[in-house]
């Protein structure tokens, strides 16, 4: 059984101490075999914000990252910047490759970038992206887990995040359901949630989930949802015809200020297919 830790939306520069701490000794408990970062790793995309967060990955010494940036990754104040390059401190800290993929034994994890610089907040995705990402999904391998990770989420579950979600949320949604997706992550809204994805799109032809993550490490909690991470889980593959099922299991993690710990908040095995 492989395994992933999902953080997302740390806004390094707001971080807050006892949290990364209990996030190292969670980290080393699990020993996961990817790391995997969802965007708003800075609050302001400065150079000594992502020096800090480099150094916190760094400190984790995980065997794989895929780190994707978030709307907060790219200067804010410095508009030149933002507008002839506004992802080299990102890459500085985190390699050239905005859209980093992940494939494993067991594993296929796609990052899609969906930060628009010249858009305050608000993510896409283009038909490209949409149809490369496909692809790459159509040629996974039958034993590995299919996971697609945004920052800005595919789907969301209240009213008020409705403008927060995904432009092109829907199209993006069937076509990599229906290429072989079997989990999607993201992050943005600080709102930990686990959905099916056919009961939120309905006539997909297969079903799939998606893990929104929390604000693992910032004291820029909202609505009183303590910090929070995801742990996927590889489960099992099975054929049946040209019809394949897999299993995966989700967990939340959350932060308990009393102890001083992340407790798992909620486990969820489920099926995709």
């Amino acid at each position: 059984m492989a395994s992933l830790l999902q953080i997302s939306d740390t806004h390094f520069g707001t971080e807050v101490p006892e949290v990364v701490a209990a996030l190292r000794r969670l980290n080393a408990e699990i020993e996961p075999d990817l790391l995997v970062i969802s965007g708003d790793i800075t609050q302001r995309a400065t150079r000594a914000q992502f020096k800090l967060a480099r150094a916190f990955v760094d400190s984790l010494a995980p065997q794989a990252v895929l780190a994707l940036p978030g709307n907060h990754d790219v200067p804010l104040i410095n508009l030149a910047l933002r507008m002839v390059d506004p992802f080299r401190r990102f890459r500085a800290a985190f390699g050239h490759v905005l859209e980093p993929v992940h494939d494993s034994e067991s594993m296929l994890v796609i990052g899609v970038n969906t930060v628009r610089p010249r858009w305050h907040k608000d993510g896409a995705v283009s038909p490209l992206q949409i149809a490369r990402v496909a692809d790459r999904l159509a040629a996974a391998r039958v034993e590995q887990l299919r996971i697609v990770v945004t920052h800005q989420p595919i789907e969301v579950i209240r009213p008020q995040d409705r403008p927060n979600r995904l432009v092109r949320a829907e199209a993006a949604a069937k076509a990599w359901v229906a290429a072989g997706a079997d989990l999607v992550l993201g992050g943005h809204i600080h709102l930990p949630y686990f959905v099916s994805l056919r009961d939120r799109f309905p006539g997909l032809d297969r079903n799939a989930w998606l893990a929104q993550a929390g604000t693992a490490l910032s004291s820029r909690i909202r609505g009183g949802i303590p910090n929070s991470v995801n742990v996927v889980r590889t489960g099992t593959v099975t054929t049946t015809g040209t019809a394949r099922r897999s299993s995966m299991t989700i967990e939340r993690w959350d932060f308990d200020a009393l102890h001083k710990a992340f407790r798992l908040g909620q486990e969820r095995i489920v099926d995709a297919g």
